[in-house]
């Protein structure tokens, strides 16, 4: 029988009796010889607990440090679950990161993964039935402790899974992907395949059922995922390659992201310095520039961008930056827009998407300020209050 990984987030092991529950379903499916590589997050709440003592004791606490204590909230996890599975007669093996041999580059506070000792995970599964693995985590090249940032434990579900050329099935509480977010269009259809694209192109927009860089790995290592909401008979969501979606859509789903800045820089004549100097403290800030349209002519320069509104205090600090010398220009920064998307592979071969888009969004009486396109999506800036009621148009136009 095919070995797999598995991954559990803080919800679904978010007290005892879930973990008890959880170790019942992983035995009986060892009973049926299999042999699994799980992965857990820290229970529910507790990354955030350690984060507030920390709080409590400094104002700039050093990341290395922060690192060392934000992955023991994983540490206990793999420990209590290894803990029921042994008493369940499991042949069972926790491992930190450390010892799975997960080694990582970048910060302390978000390192990305570069390599995974596969020899130290099957020969330790060999001797085992399931191997419990710490999520989120890692260590560098002075093997001190990492963490992967965001959405972290999905990244080392998906990157064990790619390492040792196994499927990955991820379970949390939600029931698998949908075409749109059900909390903002109640009539939303859940989808049983999609594509690697299709799924990073929606995380990228704002639907954040699971991290893109989890969605990058598994495309490049041709990993199939499994979505599904943790101990039930629902029917989830598989990920997998274009050819294996058995029906294609125009759009497959539509995003909402309703926390943007619409950023506009204005100078009487053609300075390309200026569009250097911008980028490039973007690029030192680690700013994320969105939907970026550009008009040039006698009268002057104008530039228009999005960005996420967590990035305003950024922004401005480089806009007087760069004020001091290019002082005359005029810029205005504007909050209270969401980026609304459609989403599809389809788009690629079936015309009139665009179309019926801007019908869709015209018969409801919504303006759009700004649109940009990909090879599989259309994004839209709105106005906040009505980025809901775009979804909603554009679900119903394309049926999602």
């Amino acid at each position: 029988m095919e070995n797999s990984v598995l991954k559990f987030g803080g919800t679904s092991v978010g007290d005892f009796e879930k973990i008890k529950e959880i170790a019942e379903s992983l035995k009986d499916r060892t009973i049926l010889g299999e042999k699994l590589i799980v992965v857990v997050s820290a229970m529910g709440g507790t990354t955030d607990a350690l984060l507030s003592n920390v709080s409590r004791l400094s104002p700039a606490p050093k990341d290395d440090h922060i690192a060392l204590l934000v992955t023991t909230g994983e540490q206990q996890t793999i420990s209590y679950l290894s803990i029921v599975l042994e008493d369940l007669g499991v042949r069972t093996k926790a491992m930190t990161g450390f010892q799975a041999g997960i080694k990582t580059f970048g910060g302390h506070m978000k390192s990305r993964i570069a390599d995974i000792d596969k020899a130290c995970l099957l020969d330790a599964l060999e001797e085992n039935d399931i191997l419990v693995v710490a999520g989120f985590q890692g260590v560098n090249d002075q093997n001190e402790i990492t963490t992967l940032g965001r959405g972290g434990s999905d990244t080392t579900a998906v990157a064990i899974a790619a390492s040792c050329d196994m499927p990955c099935e991820i379970y949390t509480d939600v029931d698998g992907i949908y075409a749109t977010d059900p909390r903002v269009y109640k009539d939303a259809k859940r989808i049983y395949g999609i594509s690697y694209d299709e799924m990073m192109e929606m995380s990228a927009l704002g639907a954040g059922v699971i991290e893109t860089r989890s969605i990058e790995i598994a495309k490049n290592h041709s990993i199939p995922i499994y979505l599904g909401k943790t101990l039930s008979d629902e029917k989830g969501t598989w990920i997998m390659q274009e050819t294996e979606v058995l029906e294609r859509k125009a759009v497959t789903g539509a995003a909402l992201d309703e926390d943007i800045i619409l950023a506009t820089i204005f100078e009487p004549h053609v300075d390309s310095t200026l569009i250097f100097d911008l980028f490039k403290r973007f690029e030192e800030e680690a700013i994320n520039v969105d939907m970026i349209s550009q008009v040039a002519g006698n009268e002057g320069f104008q530039l228009s961008f999005t960005i996420k509104g967590t990035e305003a205090g950024k922004l401005d600090q480089i806009f007087a930056e760069i004020q001091m010398t290019h002082s005359d220009m005029f810029l205005t920064r504007e909050k209270d827009f969401a980026k609304v998307s459609i989403i599809g592979s389809g788009m690629r071969d079936m015309s009139g998407v665009a179309s019926k888009a801007f019908m869709a969004l015209n018969g409801s009486g919504i303006k759009f300020y700004q649109t940009t396109t990909s090879e599989i999506s259309i994004s839209y800036v709105v106005d906040k209050i009505h980025g809901k009621h775009a979804v909603e148009s554009l679900a119903a136009a394309f049926d999602l």
